[in-house]
């Protein structure tokens, strides 16, 4: 027997094949100069046009059919019902330009499940032209253009001319006995990208803040989303090692360790270190000269130079691998110093082009649509921010072959990163179109008095010191809730980690990036409402039920296999729908990198799921002896596809759920 992937494959290309052949014989035939009206009657032609739209539809929906059979996917029901309402607008409007699609699931449930609002919009467009017609008959029009389709049970027209979709039970039924037997899989994929991420981006020297954390904890999951997606992901960490402080680091290292190249100097507390030289450096003449030197001596790579530079970048490297294995970060780094032999060319290509400009002795480039130039070149001849910039994008677009860049620091670099992408627009380094470049900005984190959050003594908070805070409170609160009776040690230890790196980073992604927060250790750890605490808890509760009933996974994988999940009582149904909703939630937040959509949608499946449990049995218990009498497997299955999709979820905010908490 042959692999029957390669023959639905096969069979697919054939039939879209068929329905592109087929529809330039109707665009054809719609064209009165290509055909000979002499020897054709019209009735021919209306009867040929109307047997090949008949056959067009035939093959549309066994196409459909045979992609919602052969993959393993999980099916986006928001994109699938905007192709069957694109293709009942286009029928019923033909002549209308880019009618506006808009598909939304419904809030209330006796409206049924999702609604087609496109009516009102196009009403608006054709008013524009001159032409008045009522929405509900647009919507009457729309609906009676509806294609044979496997989601749709009925529609009803509401109100002013909004269209409410049930779907048929069936297909959900089977919607979620395939993301049982095949886990949670992504959308099929068109073509796999390559995907830059810079994020997290310290700087040597210096003490890892809380501004750093919301980068790192914002990229990684960036990160996270697009290799779940089955892109080729680069995670970049492009720390600040290079320039001018760099001189006054080393001219402090050759004075306080003159032996450094023979011994290791103990430069443990970095901090300190870099304090002491800037202080030097702003009072005492000579020191600023040597400082001077030192980096015009690094710039040449002099050994004895490159050796102390990077004595001083492993001690910072240290220091901030202790924050990534707290977080689970993995990253790569390509710091500013990796870029530093590319800035010549990328300035030469410039002035090659005659887009550079003289001012003041610095080389500038202004952008269209810009305000403020890029300073490519210092007047004392010397390279800037603007020109590691440009010539580390140019690096992942040429080099890397990056289809997607995205680059996550905070807002206030915003409009630097404007001037950067247009400069390379305007250079012919990428095409919007065809090349994704975006910043994803953040807001400030503030301390719970609304200012930007310090220490008490106003410096800016170190990351490790938080984390390690964080450590403590989680433990607090699990012993407050006497958890170190019930669970072992390690156990105890595994829901500290969880809890205290998970809060921390659901606190973060649970706000809207673009927005400031507040941070506060006694939100993130309340087990009620929108936390990492609650969801966890509520994960591990819903992952209990199955091992309190004595089901193993086998059974599970077998009622899979062979139960049917009804969706009877209105909670199952309201569970069923919320679950095959996360495709659609991933094409979101790809879409605009809005992390806190995710989040706001898992707290809604632990909700819903709650509601269900309370109303619908899945083990049943004797009162007086608490033996199982009766198991309802399909709930179970239910139980089991909600932790499925909210396992995947965390895993993309990279939070670590536990099996006992």
């Amino acid at each position: 027997m042959g692999d029957p992937v390669a023959e639905y494959t096969a069979r697919l290309q054939q039939q879209e094949r068929e329905i592109k052949s087929l529809s330039a014989e109707i665009e054809k035939l719609k064209n009165p100069q290509n055909l000979d009206l002499s020897s054709t009657s019209l009735d021919d032609l209306r009867e040929e046009n109307a047997r090949l739209k008949y056959r067009i539809n035939i093959l549309k929906k066994s196409l459909q059919e045979e992609r919602s059979y052969s993959s393993k996917s999980m099916t986006n029901i928001n994109q699938r019902l905007q192709e069957i309402f694109g293709d009942a607008i286009n029928v019923a409007y033909p002549d209308l330009e880019n009618p506006p699609l808009a598909v939304t699931p419904n809030q209330q449930a006796k409206f049924g499940d999702y609604q087609c609002n496109s009516a009102m919009a196009m009403a608006q467009m054709m008013k524009a032209k001159g032409l008045k017609v009522n929405p509900r008959e647009i919507a009457e029009k729309i609906v009676q253009n509806i294609p044979d389709n496997e989601l749709i049970e009925r529609t009803e027209i509401a109100g002013p001319g909004f269209i409410n979709v049930h779907l048929k039970k069936a297909l959900v039924s089977k919607l979620l006995t395939n993301l049982l037997l095949n886990g949670v899989q992504p959308p099929p994929l068109d073509k796999k990208k390559k995907v830059v991420v810079d994020f997290s981006s310290p700087n040597i020297a210096k003490e890892m803040h809380v501004g750093h954390l919301r980068s790192t904890i914002i990229g990684d999951s960036v990160c996270r989303l697009f290799e779940f997606l089955g892109h080729d992901v680069l995670r970049l960490n492009h720390v600040g090692d290079w320039g001018t402080q760099f001189g006054m680091l080393i001219a402090h290292l050759q004075d306080k360790f003159p032996n450094y190249l023979s011994v290791s100097p103990p430069i443990g507390d970095l901090q300190a270190f870099y304090k002491e030289s800037k202080k030097r450096f702003d009072e005492d003449e000579e020191f600023k000269k040597k400082a001077y030197q030192c980096v015009v001596r690094l710039q040449s790579k002099e050994p004895d130079f490159l050796k102390a530079w990077n004595l001083i970048c492993d001690v910072s490297r240290k220091e901030f691998q202790r924050v990534y294995d707290c977080l689970g970060i993995h990253i790569i780094e390509r710091g500013e110093s990796y870029y530093q032999d590319m800035m010549t060319e990328v300035v030469k290509e410039f002035e090659e082009k005659g887009l550079v400009e003289l001012d003041e002795g610095r080389k500038i480039v202004f952008a269209p649509g810009q305000s403020i130039p890029l300073t490519v070149v210092k007047s004392d001849g010397g390279y800037t921010y603007d020109t590691s910039d440009l010539a580390a994008l140019r690096q992942r677009l040429f080099v890397e072959k990056a289809d997607i860049i995205i680059y996550v620091t905070d807002s206030g670099q915003g409009v630097h990163f404007q001037i950067v992408f247009a400069a390379a627009q305007l250079i012919g380094w990428y095409d919007p179109k065809v090349t994704r470049v975006e910043h994803a900005g953040f807001g400030v984190v503030l301390g719970e008095d609304k200012k930007k959050f310090k220490t008490r003594s106003g410096d800016t908070v170190r990351l490790m010191d938080l984390l390690e805070e964080g450590l403590k409170r989680s433990m607090d609160k699990l012993k407050e809730k006497d958890r170190d009776k019930v669970l072992t040690p390690e156990e105890l230890l595994q829901a500290q980690h969880a809890v205290a790196f998970g809060c921390v980073k659901y606190a973060d992604l649970s706000h809207n990036r673009i927005n400031d927060y507040v941070f506060s250790f006694d939100k993130m750890l309340d087990d009620r409402g929108n936390t990492a605490a609650y969801l966890l808890y509520a994960f591990t509760r819903i992952r209990s039920i199955a091992r309190l009933a004595n089901i193993e996974e086998a059974a599970l994988r077998k009622a899979a296999e062979t139960c049917e999940i009804l969706l009877e009582h209105e909670k199952e149904w309201k569970l069923g729908k919320c679950i095959l909703r996360f495709p659609e939630i991933l094409q979101k937040i790809t879409d605009d990198l809005l992390l806190h959509t995710l989040c706001d949608y898992l707290y809604e499946l632990a909700t819903t799921f709650t509601e269900f449990y309370d109303s619908c049995y899945c083990v049943e218990k004797d009162r007086q002896t608490g033996e199982v009498v009766k198991v309802n497997m399909w709930r179970m299955l239910l139980c089991e596809a909600t932790a499925a999709v909210m396992a995947k979820g965390f895993d993309i905010l990279g939070l670590k759920p536990v099996q006992r908490m």
